[in-house]
């Protein structure tokens, strides 16, 4: 009686009424809501879990910045230490500490054995910050310096048959094995590993004979401000101007303790915009479940919203009390999602905190958080609103005649235009929230496209089998009608298990072509060898003897620096923001070349080469593919910095190059003129034949080794299989999000198959009535359920297919390569999902006995 009273109320206290009478009808409980809840809590654990672990990765970044990087602030160059003036320029704001690094050959000649390692050579200052912890608890500064020794990672041993106390000869010296490396703190602002690390301290690096003019290796200085200097934001980038002002030449990249690794931490930022893509995705496949709750829902509340109805209550007033119930079971789902996405980073660091690079720590940001529960309430609403809007719809006469819903119904314009609203705001927050806005954008199309795709299949397959004329066998029959019937499944079924085999097909078809083209095509037109550090002075016998050992293979070779472009068309690479697929080049020091002629593997697209025994001003063919990202026009200036020296060039050129037959190619090649006096070393490929046996690439890196053991042999296979053991953990990443998404769509399909189970149980007993077995039931439903699936899993293949071609073919330039395999890992998955919810819900609606439910109904 009281809430009839309060039906009587002003407009004004409406919505205190409508809040009051959500409560009482929340008192029954979340029943016919746990699917809901489900979808909404996993979409939000996902891009909740992947902001905490990227926030706590970024804050462990911060906080542990000044051990990562070795100090408060570091300059890095390669060929070149620091000179006198730059050693005093740092000296004079803190304590210093210099260190090289480069990549040699460890042999052990007792064993004939030998490896490529990483070489780090350290000064008595090292480490400023944190401390080089070895196996057995040894003294780091007596192992390296006092004994003239070195420490090494534990797989060196084994690699070369050797245990601590032995020796090793690295380049010209004999270095004794001083201890093992248990931790480093400052690997990870390291360059990208081909080898295992060895410690050894300068003065011995001097004696190995490894450091010759133009030798490929990085010159690193750390500085460690005095306790109370400003090391904040603005006073690392200040340090940054006076660097650039006093020491312009320099050629110095610098980094500071507030994002040690750049590199490393746009890579993981990358991953989580990729990965809460995915988990947007999941959340939109949910969303399919959302609806399918609420319009359940607003059905089973048609007689309560009649009645409210006969009473006087306003179609706006029912509208708002149940919105209010949804709100807040969405509510519910998005918290228990937060509590996940939460709890998955601290279950990944706890699980995995030694294979992480750095110890995160779990401090998810409240943007991060928010981001997280704003994508879980846009997307419900943008769902549930269109089956909410029906409630308007439900009419008084309910109360007196059965009255059938039409599922198909429009809500009126003000929901729709307010659904169409959600959607755009859901594709610019996606949008907007991503470093790359056209992937983001590309992506919430596909993912529109693909749910439209199978809404429209669902819909005319439901359509299809109303008009096909019934088999006369009963069982097709009784499925072929179930496919048609009006509030089937066949749209549910069809639009969630299509989206995530969609998904995941792209994925599988991705990386199977992938790695085909690492495994099939790039290793057969691959050199077998790079050799680095090849003296002018060594190269006819170093030649020779390639020659020698190897009399069928092909060499290549070019003149090799290292530099850093320090401005492009006279503006400092600072003030250019590039795009992210050409930034690579404007971070870090790259390979420089000069040549008569173009090399092999380019082809010029634009301009002209310089003629034989050029003389004039110094030229630079470029990249056309990058210089078009980088807003390069042929005759801008190019200036790059080498061996503490400007060097600016015209572009005379561009040039295609085919950078995937990893043969010598270099983004700049130089006219002779311009860098052929500066010191520098020879680059050299081996390609051997095809049948080459794998003993005679030992024997050539083994005679390479004695012969010349200042040269470093990087055999490609080994390259490729690194690169490929990073990939593969990548595609885990991606595979997991993918089987969110295919989960989100398991969900949604067990909420539809629960939410037609009334209506099949009413069915299942009147042909039980009528002399129907369970055994011909069971077939009805399982010819059904296989049909579903087989539609499902096959427009999910094609759609996949051509995702993946779209991303092979014009994202990542490489060649599609189908497989067989990803598109019936699809239509298993897809048979086996239906089968088994479908198994599940046949089997509760056989349970159900004919005389007690037609007494009940």
């Amino acid at each position: 009686m009281a809430a009839m009273q309060d039906l009587q109320l002003k407009h004004s206290a409406r919505l205190p009424t409508a809040l009051r009478l959500a409560l009482r009808d929340l008192r029954g409980g979340l029943s016919g809501f746990y699917v809901f809840v489900a979808c909404v809590a996993l979409g939000v654990a996902v891009i909740a879990g992947v902001g905490a672990l990227g926030e706590g990765i970024r804050t462990a970044f911060e906080r542990q910045g000044a051990v990562l990087l070795g100090g408060d602030f570091a300059v890095t160059r390669a060929h070149r230490p620091l000179d006198e003036k730059e050693r005093a320029w740092l000296a004079a704001r803190g304590r210093i500490s210099e260190l090289a690094t480069l990549r040699a050959l460890a042999r052990n000649r007792e064993a004939d054995e030998q490896a490529l390692v990483e070489v780090k050579a350290v000064d008595a200052a090292y480490p400023l910050v944190g401390s080089v912890a070895l196996e057995g608890g040894a003294d780091f500064d007596a192992a390296i310096r006092q004994s003239a020794g070195a420490v090494v990672d534990p797989i060196v041993l084994e690699r070369l048959g050797l245990k601590v106390g032995d020796s090793f000869d690295l380049g010209n010296a004999r270095i004794r094995i001083a201890g093992v490396i248990r931790t480093e703190p400052d690997r990870i602002v390291e360059r990208a590993a081909l080898g295992p690390r060895v410690m050894i301290a300068l003065a011995t690096l001097d004696s190995t004979g490894l450091v010759k003019p133009g030798s490929l290796m990085s010159w690193r200085a750390r500085l460690l401000l005095p306790p109370g200097t400003p090391a904040d934001a603005p006073a690392m980038k200040r340090m940054r101007e006076e660097l650039r002002r006093a020491l312009p030449e320099s050629g110095f990249m610098a980094a500071d303790h507030l994002n040690p690794s750049p590199g490393l931490t746009k890579g993981i930022d990358r991953l989580r915009q990729f990965l809460t893509l995915l988990g947007l995705a999941a959340l939109i496949v949910g969303g399919v479940g959302v609806a399918n709750a609420v319009a359940t829902f607003i059905d089973r509340k048609r007689k309560a919203i009649a009645t409210f109805k006969s009473l006087g209550a306003s179609s706006r007033l029912i509208f708002q009390v149940y919105l209010i119930e949804i709100l807040a079971i969405t509510g519910v789902g998005v918290a228990i999602g937060l509590l996940l996405g939460y709890l998955i980073p601290l279950t990944l660091t706890t699980l995995y905190a030694d294979a992480l690079p750095i110890k995160a720590e779990l401090n998810a940001s409240p943007q991060s958080l928010a981001l997280a529960a704003a994508y879980g309430f846009l997307v419900s609403l943008m769902f549930m609103l269109w089956p909410l809007g029906r409630s308007r719809q439900v009419r008084a006469s309910v109360l007196f005649r059965d009255e059938i819903s039409d599922q198909h119904s429009w809500p009126g314009r003000g929901i729709v235009l307010i659904t169409l609203a959600l959607c755009l705001a859901v594709i610019a927050f996606a949008v907007l929230t991503s470093e790359f806005r056209l992937i983001a954008l590309y992506f919430c199309g596909a993912t529109a496209g693909v749910l439209g795709v199978f809404f429209a299949v669902g819909w005319g397959l439901s359509r299809l089998a109303r008009r096909l004329p019934r088999p006369r066998v009963p069982e097709a029959a009784l499925a072929l009608g179930n496919l048609g019937a009006p509030g089937g499944l066949t749209s549910s079924v069809v639009l969630s298990l299509g989206a995530g085999l969609t998904l995941l097909t792209a994925v599988a078809l991705v990386d199977h072509a992938f790695v085909a083209e690492l495994s099939g095509r790039i290793p057969k037109a691959a050199p077998s060898y790079f050799f680095l550090n090849v003296a002018r002075s060594e190269r006819d016998a170093f030649v020779a003897l390639l020659n020698r050992e190897a009399p069928d293979a092909r060499l290549g070779e070019a003149t090799m620096l290292r530099g850093r472009i320090v401005a492009l068309a006279d503006r400092p690479v600072e003030q250019i923001k590039p795009p992210a697929e050409a930034e690579w080049v404007l971070n870090g020091d790259r390979g420089l070349t000069y040549s008569e002629d173009v090399p092999e593997g380019s082809t010029i697209t634009a301009g002209s080469w310089w003629p034989k025994d050029y003389a004039g001003e110094p030229l630079v063919s470029f990249d056309g593919e990058l210089a078009r990202h980088l807003g390069l026009k042929l005759g801008d200036k190019v200036t790059v910095n080498v061996l503490g020296r400007n060097i600016s060039a015209k572009v005379s050129s561009f040039r295609e190059v085919k950078w995937d037959n990893l043969n010598i190619n270099f983004v700049m090649v130089f006219s002779p003129n311009t860098l052929r006096s500066a010191p520098h070393a020879l680059v050299l490929t081996l390609t051997l034949p095809e049948t080459a046996r794998l003993a005679t690439e030992a024997r050539v890196a083994q005679q390479v080794g004695k012969a010349f053991p200042s040269v470093t042999p990087i055999r490609v296979k080994d390259a490729l299989e690194q690169f490929e053991a990073v990939f593969a953990k990548v595609m885990v990443a991606v595979r997991v999000a993918g089987s969110v998404t295919l989960l989100a769509g398991a969900l949604v399909l067990a909420g539809a198959l629960a939410t037609a189970q009334r209506r099949r149980v009413k069915e299942a007993v009147i042909l039980k009535a009528l002399g129907a077995t369970r055994a011909r039931i069971l077939k009805a439903h399982a010819l059904e359920y296989l049909m579903l699936a087989a539609v499902s899993a096959l427009l999910a293949g094609l759609l996949g297919t051509l995702a993946a071609w779209v991303t092979l073919r014009k994202v990542m330039e490489l060649s599609f390569s189908f497989s067989p395999y990803a598109l019936l890992q699809s239509i298993g998955l897809s048979i086996v999902l239906v089968l088994i919810f479908g198994g599940l819900g046949t089997w509760r609606v056989l349970q159900a006995r004919p005389v007690p439910y037609l007494r009940g109904e």
